[in-house]
């Protein structure tokens, strides 16, 4: 770059450093694979982790798409797609899942199905789902490595007796391909099957934690659960038993947000607002 900045912010070496990572992830799906976290010119939690991802693996024909619990527009993501820009000169961004080839996402899954040439960066602030049951990390990696996950079963099974409902709204805890347990990153879990079986590669960074880790495509997926309490996602039907459709676009098949309008009505409008969009873009012909 002529301003003397490298493209893509980070140096070479830290580049090389997150893709070694990234393949060793991908090799062993759900294994959290500690990195070498770099400062970057935003506080730690605000997405570094899934941006030093974006950063080492963009490339100039990349198409990127930075999304914030499923908005294009939020805070969040308008400084990261910003920052991309003013780092990378000559790739594009868009708001358009369809054009994307990297997308960047803070707490959402797009609604819409991902293609095999398209990668999905999620950003994760805590990696371990074990954390609520363990607080030694040397511990919880002997745990993984057994794949003894008792002591979180324990936790979901005193969700039952207490509530009679395992009452996890978001971060899931999710096995991969048999073995690891992961938290996939503050996804609702109306996102949580969606990592079953994807056409994409997503890829989860926690930097604060300095981890990545990874659900390769195609790969095996299971939520967490017992054979006499199934897996649920949210519940989006009204007191009639019909489901609710979006304020905007009318959509009946999305996750939705819950908003009190001007008159105090409560409403409700799809979470994730490119696909709201297009929706209503084939509304209206």
């Amino acid at each position: 770059m002529s301003n003397g900045i490298n493209f893509a912010f980070l140096d070479e070496y830290a580049k090389r450093e997150i893709r070694r990572s990234v393949i060793k992830a991908i090799c062993i799906p759900g294994y959290q694979v500690p990195y070498s976290s770099r400062e970057m010119p935003m506080g730690r939690g605000f997405g570094t982790g899934g941006l030093q991802l974006t950063l080492a693996l963009i490339g100039a024909n990349d198409t990127v798409k930075v999304i914030d619990q499923g908005s294009d527009d939020s805070v969040n993501a308008v400084n990261l797609r910003k920052f991309i820009e003013m780092t990378c000169p000559g790739i594009d961004t868009t708001t358009r899942l369809q054009e994307a080839t990297l997308i960047q996402s803070r707490h959402r899954i797009p609604e819409r199905s991902l293609r095999a040439d398209q990668i999905l960066v999620l950003q994760v602030p805590y990696p371990d789902a074990l954390v609520i049951v363990e607080p030694s990390e040397d511990k919880r990696k002997v745990m993984h490595g057994e794949a003894d996950y008792s002591r979180l079963l324990v936790k979901l099974y005193e969700d039952i007796v207490k509530f009679d409902e395992i009452t996890i709204s978001h971060r899931y805890p999710t096995r991969i391909n048999g073995h690891y347990i992961i938290d996939p990153s503050p996804i609702p879990r109306y996102d949580v099957p969606k990592l079953h079986n994807s056409n994409a590669l997503i890829l989860f960074g926690a930097g604060r934690e300095k981890k990545i880790y990874a659900v390769p495509p195609h790969c095996l997926a299971e939520p967490l659960a017992f054979d006499d309490v199934p897996f649920r996602i949210e519940d989006f039907t009204d007191s009639h038993g019909e489901r609710r459709a979006c304020k905007l676009c009318g959509s009946r098949a999305s996750f939705l947000d819950e908003f009190i309008d001007e008159q105090g009505e409560r409403v409700y409008q799809c979470s994730d607002s490119d696909y709201c969009e297009q929706q209503q873009e084939c509304a209206h012909g």
